[in-house]
């Protein structure tokens, strides 16, 4: 079974008054995450992962470049790439109103999620993002994840229109997710949807039975660890693991979350002495099959869960 590492990558700016402003600081934080411990953002993702000889998957959101300028976004693309990294696409179709020229003819107004444009639309930003990332240094995207998992059918057939074949949008966690096929099969295995090979961010059965993203930030490294173990156990043939460029930092704060940093630390270094049968890598090259879903959601034990909500408890107090 392949572990996926995957990392959305973001600058946010906290507000959309007074952007140009903001936008330096807001770029230091979520791309460096610089404090007196060491860079906690972009930097300590790549070092860890370089220190385990771990390959991730770096979801790039290139749409502020637009507004900010193409050099942010080489700085970025630059970072992951000089650390040997992967870089795909990630599109949060919430900055269209604020580039000019507005890339499409309505765009003046806000419209947070991907799932709320036209086929026709989300072909035009998906094109878009895809050019942006390749004027940045990048190759041309093969894999495609839409922020906040807010795809829908017609996202698929748009990124069938601009030749990316490899998709992560669907996390059956979050309501926002492909809401129009809910009714039409399970959200938790790897499929085909219009020709894109689509491989869900992996949920699993808690301790106290109820579902979980596999998020960094969000779960045990106990709980991560024993999810990958019961899915390998069920046959998956890929757990997609999700996190991103600012997670070991605190919330509002550019000092490091400890907390979340021991997890990252502890799942690198699981996946670097379990390399053999839990390889890291892309996504192109993975068997696609329908698979894992209902019973056999992986699990994990009430110690692991029980671990999360007392590291949860230790992180408000820190």
């Amino acid at each position: 079974m392949r572990a996926l590492l995957t990392f959305d990558v973001e600058v946010w700016c906290n507000t959309w008054s007074d952007l140009d402003s903001v936008f330096p600081q807001a770029f230091e934080r979520y791309v460096y995450g610089s404090s007196r411990g060491g860079q906690f953002a972009l930097p300590k993702t790549l070092e860890i992962l370089r220190r385990n000889g771990l390959h991730g998957v770096f979801f790039v959101e290139p749409l502020f470049a637009a507004r900010f300028g193409l050099e942010y976004l080489r700085t970025i693309v630059e970072l992951i790439q000089d650390a040997g990294q992967e870089v795909q696409l990630h599109l949060h179709p919430e900055w269209t109103d604020e580039i000019s020229p507005p890339p499409l003819p309505n765009a003046t107004a806000k419209r947070q999620h991907l799932r709320y444009y036209t086929l026709e639309e989300q072909t035009t930003l998906i094109a878009l993002g895809a050019r942006l990332l390749q004027d940045a240094g990048a190759p041309r995207p093969t894999a495609f994840r839409a922020g906040n998992f807010a795809a829908n059918a017609d996202t698929f057939l748009a990124l069938a229109a601009n030749d990316i074949w490899c998709d992560s949008s669907i996390d059956a966690t979050m309501p926002d997710s492909v809401p129009d096929l809910r009714d039409k099969f399970d959200l938790y295995g790897a499929r085909e949807i219009a020709g894109v090979s689509i491989f869900p961010v992996a949920v699993f059965e808690d301790g106290l039975g109820q579902l979980r993203h596999a998020q960094i930030g969000a779960c045990s490294a106990r709980e991560l660890v024993q999810a990958m173990q019961s899915a390998r156990e069920f046959g998956w043939s890929s757990f997609v693991v999700l996190s991103h460029n600012f997670e070991m930092l605190k919330v509002k704060a550019v000092a490091p979350d400890w907390v979340v940093v021991k997890r990252f630390e502890v799942v690198c270094e699981y996946l670097a002495r379990h390399r053999e049968e839990l390889p890291t890598g892309g996504f192109e090259d993975l068997h696609v099959r329908a698979s894992a879903g209902g019973s056999l959601l992986p699990k994990v034990g009430m110690v692991p869960t029980m671990r999360r909500y007392a590291e949860q408890a230790l992180r408000r107090c820190l």
